[in-house]
């Protein structure tokens, strides 16, 4: 089905990018749909009874419960990706109230960021809650779990979508490394603008799915402790929501300071290469002469430095940095993902751990949601800077005192949306699969 839905996605020169991969997307997902009736239909008998051993009750379930749960995660998708598309996408009031404040400095560029991703997390929890309460009244828990494989069944296209972000971004390097003509580098950043929001659309569907997935797995976690309810009045049930709510906000400072330490150590060996390779620091000096000009403007002999400096760069150490650093900085907010779990059903037991479960889901979910479209709208906020932006009567590129305050604003972003924002979804999850593991061991 999303193969079907990529032959839709056709756009024409000066065309919207955005409209054309949302037409694939939303006609991909009707062809899904269509799909999984006639699934559902020869998989599953017509009605069947189930022995409840959560609520000791039994229960009756029909295909056509267990097909509306799937349609309405699915749509519960793609409303999460609309809400997600607007608070990140260019010209959208959001980003455009983001650029209103550059005017104004760094400072007030970050409050806006920073409150558009807290406003951005309202409309999807209440998308995600009206599923929840749905397909469990449908099908339970496996109507939960069925609705967060309705949400990821058109993956195939939804992948595509998100990996077209990172393929224009660089795109637009390549652009600007080869010294290509002015209105290229235009063409790729509008694409790279447009990549921002449907990469902010995939974590969205993710954090979805995450949402739905947790919340599946913690009614597994429940037969398998042998727990017919968990009472939020006892004080272990209440001390696992708060040290659960505790562990996002704790991972994400982990993993956002691991990035500080891996960009300070590649600053740091980057300025170690211009002070000590005579052609780079004589390129550097060449940079900051014209930093005003485009390179057709230098002179000759600016050229002629600059292009001696090509090659001369040891970017070895540089991706040696980096790569080491992605693995050893992530080794301890990977061991939070186990330890605690493990820990707090060993020491306080069952229901303190379901309370833990419970805290994890509910501020994982709002701060991956939160961190992602932050990021993205800052993102976007510096795109339209650097095509021009009108603002009271005067116009305001790249370079200009608002559009450095647009790029602070975007390296906070980075973090957020490319790090923190995404593992959060693997945080939630993986908590909930050790506690599911361990729970015969502790009921």
């Amino acid at each position: 089905m999303s193969i079907a839905g990529t032959y839709f996605v056709k756009v024409k020169d000066g065309g919207d990018p955005q409209r054309a991969l949302n037409t694939g997307e939303f006609l991909s997902s009707l062809f899904t749909i269509a799909g999984l009736w006639f699934l559902i239909q020869y998989m599953l008998p017509g009605s069947w009874s189930y022995n409840d051993p959560l609520y000791g009750e039994i229960r009756e379930y029909t295909s056509v419960g267990v097909f509306i749960s799937t349609v309405i995660g699915l749509v519960a998708g793609l409303l999460i990706g609309l809400v997600t598309e607007y608070y990140t996408g260019t010209g959208k009031g959001p980003v455009m109230n983001i650029v209103r404040q550059s005017m104004t400095g760094s400072a007030t560029n970050i409050i806006a960021g920073l409150s558009t991703g807290m406003m951005s997390t309202a409309i999807p929890t209440i998308i995600i809650a009206f599923s929840i309460v749905v397909s469990f009244e449908l099908a339970g828990f496996y109507g939960i779990a069925i609705a967060a494989v309705g949400m990821l069944s058109n993956l195939g296209i939804q992948l595509a979508v998100d990996a077209y972000g990172p393929i224009s971004d660089n795109a637009g390097g390549i652009a600007q490394m080869a010294d290509l003509p002015k209105e290229v580098r235009e063409r790729t950043d509008k694409l790279d603008a447009v990549g921002n929001t449907t990469a902010a659309i995939g974590k969205g569907f993710a954090i979805g799915s995450a949402a739905l997935t947790a919340l599946a797995l913690f009614g597994a976690f429940m037969t398998a402790a042998d727990l017919k309810v968990i009472d939020i009045s006892k004080a272990k049930v209440i001390a696992g929501l708060f040290l659960g709510g505790a562990v996002p906000f704790l991972f994400s400072a982990m993993a956002m300071m691991a990035v500080g330490k891996a960009a300070m150590s590649m600053i740091e060996e980057v300025r170690r290469q211009f002070a000590s390779i005579p052609e780079l620091k004589a390129a550097l000096n060449v940079m900051r002469k014209n930093d005003d000009k485009e390179r057709e403007h230098w002179s000759q002999e600016d050229q002629n430095i600059f292009d001696a400096a090509e090659g001369k760069a040891e970017y070895g150490k540089c991706v040696e940095i980096s790569t080491e650093s992605a693995i050893k900085q992530m080794v301890l907010p990977s061991l939070l993902a186990v330890v605690v779990p493990v820990l707090t059903g060993f020491l306080g037991g069952a229901e303190m751990l379901g309370g833990l479960l419970a805290g994890v889901t509910v501020t994982g979910v709002l701060m991956a949601i939160f961190q992602s479209n932050a990021g993205g709208a800052w993102d976007n906020a510096k795109k339209m800077f650097e095509e021009g932006v009108e603002y009271n009567g005067q116009m305001y590129y790249k370079g200009s005192e608002p559009h450095k305050a647009a790029v602070v604003g975007d390296t906070v972003g980075d973090p957020f949306k490319d790090i923190s924002g995404p593992s959060l979804n693997i945080l939630i999850k993986l908590m909930s699969v050790v506690a599911l593991v361990i729970a015969p061991l502790i009921k």
